[in-house]
């Protein structure tokens, strides 16, 4: 038996089974470290009630969590690189289990803000390993492995919604924070010593085609932070993100606000009170749309993905605006917001390593997936700014206008840009080997 309990050997294709099963192992990881990002927001109004802090400041908990779950995600993809997945995966699994029994214990704002710091960089760990081996792994499907790998990131949490929220209730969420804590970081770290990352030879060669060009020169993270295109893609994903990331951290307190979350739902015979419905909902399409987007990139290209998932994400947040105040619609939308944001898990990681080459593929992608922490930032100023407004309105329309000029960056200025990045480093590479076309390593 040799799936997933061995490396094999290098410069011999492994079968296609053995790359799923890798797969697998990075999605059960990603799952486990689902709650600490989208189950926070059952966690807020009880934290709130029993403390009496401002909300804005319980809210930078939820920033620290992203800062250092994204920032950091570049020196652990460094350590990925050189020394494989699984010691990294286990460091997460630990320091995950640990942020959340620190918040348990928690009984001020520091020792908050301490909790979310250490569950971050152990989240960061987890995720950022797994996107990185899935797209080593899938150099031939590189939108769809990203994709499936990021849902269990955005749908793993919808199977706990409600236990989570049952627990808070009947237990109090300090309980809730010790017991998901240590069950997860346990299933982690067994994961983690099956996980292995390719040998030279055992993938397949980088997909090129029509639609999807790739690199196959491999730039160094130094040599990614002095490409321009590496910077506009970087603010796109800040500009996209950061409504999501608004949405998930309040999506409890928004309803709450406008006198929604208690009201019962009725949809497909299922009847659910608002946030919950709409919390399942979204982590669901959330999961979902990660390998969708992802694998319809495969197909028509990234940036036309992107055109049309960005457009349809400012689209729901405009609409969100006008008609959020209904419950029905209240959950119709935000999982129609959650749909179209969460691909950008799969896009970016996809289109960075199509642009920059495989070899660094964990360091590049990391250094991408910061801009979710300086996304993470502008958080707490939408609650400032619904606070001053008593409002969300200026919030969702600024949101829905980051969106929809990203999904226009996306086709106007990326792709061409991008098509001309990948020519001028074949020629590069033609010039300095004198061949023709130079083999990925």
């Amino acid at each position: 038996m040799t799936i997933a309990l061995q490396a094999g050997e290098p410069g011999h294709r492994v079968s296609d089974t053995y790359r799923w099963t890798q797969l697998l192992i990075g999605i059960v990881c990603m799952v486990m470290i689902a709650n600490l990002q989208y189950g926070w927001t059952f966690f807020v109004p009880d934290i709130q009630q029993k403390f009496g802090w401002d909300r804005a400041a319980i809210q930078w908990a939820f920033t620290l969590f992203v800062l250092f779950e994204t920032w950091l995600v570049p020196i652990e993809g460094w350590f990925v690189d050189q020394y494989g997945p699984r010691l990294v995966i286990i460091f997460g699994g630990l320091l995950c289990g640990a942020g959340w029994l620190i918040n348990g214990y928690a009984r001020s704002l520091n020792a908050l803000y301490l909790g979310q710091v250490v569950a971050g960089i152990g989240a960061g760990a987890v995720y950022g390993t797994c996107v990185a081996n899935a797209l080593k792994w899938f150099p031939d499907r590189r939108g769809l492995a990203a994709g499936l790998t990021a849902a269990g990131f955005g749908a793993g949490s919808a199977l706990t919604v409600a236990p989570i929220q049952s627990m808070i209730a009947e237990s109090g969420y300090q309980t809730a924070f010790v017991d998901f804590g240590i069950g997860q970081a346990i299933v982690i770290c067994i994961m983690a010593l099956f996980l292995f990352a390719p040998k030279p030879g055992q993938v397949p060669a980088p997909a090129v085609t029509r639609t999807n060009v790739q690199s196959r020169r491999d730039y160094a993270p130094g040599e990614v932070l002095r490409q321009p295109i590496f910077w506009l893609m970087y603010a796109m994903f800040v500009a996209v993100g950061a409504g999501g990331l608004m949405i998930t951290a309040n999506l409890r307190p928004i309803a709450v606000d406008l006198q929604i979350d208690k009201i019962d739902v009725t949809l497909l015979g299922l009847t659910m009170t608002t946030v919950t419905f709409a919390a399942t909902l979204d982590r669901i399409l959330n999961g979902f749309t990660r390998p969708f987007f992802g694998w319809v990139s495969d197909r028509i290209g990234r940036e036309q993905t992107m055109f049309i998932a960005f457009g349809l994400e400012g689209l729901g947040i405009f609409l969100l605006y006008l008609w959020g105040s209904d419950p029905i619609w209240f959950v119709l939308l935000s999982g129609c917001v959650f749909f179209a944001w969460g691909e950008i898990y799969s896009l970016f990681p996809a289109t960075c390593t199509d642009t920059f080459g495989a070899k660094f593929a964990a360091t590049n992608a990391g250094l991408l997936y910061t801009a979710k922490g300086t996304a993470a930032l502008l958080v707490p100023l939408a609650n400032y700014l619904q606070e001053a407004a008593h409002s969300w309105d200026g919030v969702f329309l600024i949101a829905a206008g980051a969106n929809i000029a990203a999904s226009l960056l996306a086709i106007i200025v990326l792709k061409p840009w991008r098509r001309r990045v990948v020519a001028r480093a074949q020629v590069q590479a033609q010039a300095t080997h004198g061949i023709r076309g130079v083999p990925a390593e």
